[in-house]
C-alpha cells in the first residue's frame, strides 16, 4: 500500500473558478454535428432537427460554454453558406476533413441549439482563406439589434456573443491558409481592431501554438502577442495526448506535460508585458484538449470525400478517463491564467458523448470525471502541499504517483485526486485543519478492475463512478483509501 500526505490551506489561493475553463468545442467534422447534436426524422429530434437524448447528455455533462464552428473547419468556411432557407443552402466541399457540407446547420440553428441546452457560444472567424470583413459582417450579423444589412438580415434579438477565437491554428502547415507568425499577427491585429469597431464589447482570443511540440512554439507567441497585446484578451494552447504503445505510465503522467505547456506560454505572455510596458495580463484560452488517439488517425488526405464520415470516433476506457480527470487537476491548478478551456469535442469525435444515427445516445467512460469536475469544481483553487511516493515515467522522468487539487466551495472543500500507479492503492491522509468546522465526507471513485474497460450503445453503463465507504475524519483531519488507477473526488463539509 503506497502512501501520501496533502495539506490544504485558505491561504495558499491559486484563483476562482471561471465557469468557462469546463467548457466543449463542436467543429463541422466527422457525425459531431450531423447525426451527433442534430439529425431531423430522429425519432428524439425536436421540431428543428436536433436530438434530444444528446441535448440530455450535454445538460448533464454541465459544459457552459462551447467553442463553434472549428477548428480545421474554420479556416475555409464561408458562413454565409449557412444562413438563409435551408433549401436554397449551398452544399460544399470541406477541404480540412474531405468532407460535403450541406449547411443545414449554420450559425443560427447552431446558436438557437446553444440556448436550448444552456451553452454560451464561443464563435471562431475564418483567417484562412477570408479575413476581416467577413469577420466583422459576422460580427455584425450575431450581435446588433437592427438597422443595417447583416443584422436587419438576421432578424429577431441579436445573438450577444461575447468571445471570439481569430481564426484556428494559424501556425500549424496543415491549416488552410497557413501563415507565419508575423502574417498572421498583421491579420489578427486588423481583424480585431474591426470587430471590436462593430461591438466594442466582445473579448477576443489569438491564436497560439497547435501543441508544444510546435517548431516555432514560444517564439510564434511572443511574435504575435507583440502586435496584438493590446488588441486581444486571451491567447489559445491545443494539447493532445494518447499512449504510446505500451507505455501506460508515461500516458498516466501526462498532465505534467500539460502543466509546463502551461507555464511556459505563460512565461511568453508575461515576458511581452514586461518588454511592451503593458498594464493587462492576458491569459489563456486552452480551446482544444483530449486524449487523441492520432496513431490510429490515416490523415485528412486518406479520406474519402463523404458526408458525415465516422471520423476518429476514439473509445475511451477507464484509463483514458482517469487521463481526463488528471487534465481537469492540471487546468484547474492553473486557474488562475486559464479561464478558458474546451474539451474537444462533445459528440461523437473524440468525445464524451456517442449516438448512433436513428438510435441511443450514451456517456462515454470520460464523460463521467468531466461531469463531476463541472458540477463541484466551482469555487476558489487551493494549492495543496503534496508529500508523495514517485516513480520513473519514459517520458516525464520522475513524476509524483499522486497528483491532487483541492478547491474551496461555498460548503466546504472538494478534493480531486489521481492514483497514477497501475497497480498499488494509496492511503491519502488530508490536513484541513486550517478550514474549521469540516466533519463530514464523501468519496467517490472512477476506476475499474479492467483498466481498459469502456461503455458501449449495448453496456453504456458498464464503466461509471461509484461512492465508497465515507473517508474518516477526526479532528480536522481525512483519511482515504485511492484505488489503484484511479480518479477520486472527495467532497468535505460541515
Amino acid at each position: 500500500m503506497l502512501s501520501a500526505t496533502m495539506t490544504v490551506d485558505p491561504a495558499f489561493r491559486v484563483g476562482e473558478v471561471d465557469p468557462r475553463l469546463y467548457g466543449s468545442f463542436v467543429e463541422h467534422m466527422g457525425r459531431c454535428v450531423y447525426t451527433g447534436i442534430y439529425e431531423p426524422g430522429h425519432p428524439r429530434a425536436d421540431e428543428n432537427g436536433f436530438r434530444q437524448d444528446t441535448a440530455d447528455l450535454v445538460r448533464e455533462l454541465g459544459v457552459p460554454l462551447v467553442r463553434y464552428p472549428g477548428g480545421n473547419f474554420v479556416s475555409g468556411y464561408r458562413w454565409e453558406d449557412g444562413i438563409g432557407p435551408v433549401g436554397e443552402r449551398p452544399t460544399r466541399l470541406d477541404l480540412a476533413w474531405r468532407s460535403l457540407e450541406s449547411n443545414h446547420v449554420g450559425v443560427g440553428e447552431f446558436l438557437t441549439w446553444a440556448r436550448t441546452v444552456g451553452v454560451e457560444p464561443m464563435m471562431a472567424v475564418n483567417l484562412g482563406t477570408r479575413g476581416i470583413d467577413a469577420a466583422r459582417s459576422l460580427v455584425e450579423y450575431c450581435n446588433l439589434p437592427g438597422g443595417t444589412y447583416w443584422s436587419d438580415l438576421r432578424g429577431g434579438r441579436p445573438y450577444g456573443i461575447k468571445t471570439w477565437c481569430l481564426g484556428n491554428e494559424m501556425d500549424g502547415p496543415w491549416q488552410i491558409g497557413h501563415k507565419t507568425a508575423p502574417e498572421y499577427a498583421r491579420l489578427a491585429l486588423e481583424t480585431a481592431k474591426a470587430m471590436r469597431q462593430v461591438d466594442p464589447s466582445i473579448e477576443l482570443v489569438a491564436c497560439g501554438s497547435s501543441g508544444r511540440q510546435m517548431p516555432t512554439f514560444g517564439s510564434w507567441e511572443a511574435t504575435v502577442l507583440a502586435e496584438t497585446y493590446d488588441a486581444v484578451d486571451y491567447v489559445s494552447m491545443h494539447a493532445y495526448y494518447q499512449q504510446h504503445g505500451d507505455d501506460r505510465d508515461s500516458f498516466l503522467a501526462c498532465a505534467t506535460d500539460m502543466d509546463q505547456f502551461i507555464d511556459e506560454l505563460v512565461a511568453t505572455a508575461d515576458h511581452v508585458r514586461a518588454v511592451g510596458r503593458h498594464s493587462k495580463r492576458i491569459n489563456i484560452s486552452f480551446d482544444e484538449w483530449n486524449v487523441w488517439y492520432q496513431s490510429r488517425f490515416a490523415g485528412e488526405t486518406n479520406l474519402a470525400v463523404e458526408h458525415q464520415p465516422r471520423l476518429i470516433e476514439d473509445v475511451y476506457s477507464v484509463t483514458d478517463a482517469v487521463v481526463v480527470g488528471n487534465l481537469l487537476i492540471s487546468l484547474l491548478r492553473h486557474a488562475d491564467r486559464v479561464k478558458i478551456g474546451c474539451q474537444a469535442q462533445l459528440v461523437n469525435v473524440i468525445a464524451t458523448i456517442m449516438t448512433e444515427p436513428g438510435g441511443t445516445a450514451w456517456r462515454q467512460a470520460s464523460f463521467h470525471p468531466y461531469a463531476l469536475t463541472t458540477r463541484y469544481g466551482r469555487g476558489t483553487v487551493l494549492q495543496p502541499a503534496i508529500t508523495a511516493p514517485t516513480h520513473e515515467t519514459a517520458r516525464h522522468g520522475e513524476v509524483p504517483l499522486l497528483d491532487a487539487v483541492a478547491v474551496q466551495t461555498d460548503d466546504g472543500v472538494v478534493l480531486f485526486a489521481v492514483n497514477r500507479s497501475q497497480t498499488e492503492p494509496m492511503t491519502l491522509d488530508v490536513d484541513l485543519r486550517a478550514l474549521p468546522g469540516l466533519t463530514t465526507a464523501t468519496h467517490t471513485v472512477l476506476a475499474d478492475d479492467d483498466p481498459d474497460a469502456i461503455n458501449t450503445a449495448q453496456q453504456p453503463d458498464r464503466v461509471q463512478p461509484r461512492d465508497l465507504s465515507e473517508p474518516k475524519m477526526d479532528g480536522g483531519r481525512l483519511r482515504a483509501e485511492l484505488p489503484a488507477l484511479s480518479w477520486n473526488m472527495i467532497r468535505v463539509g460541515g
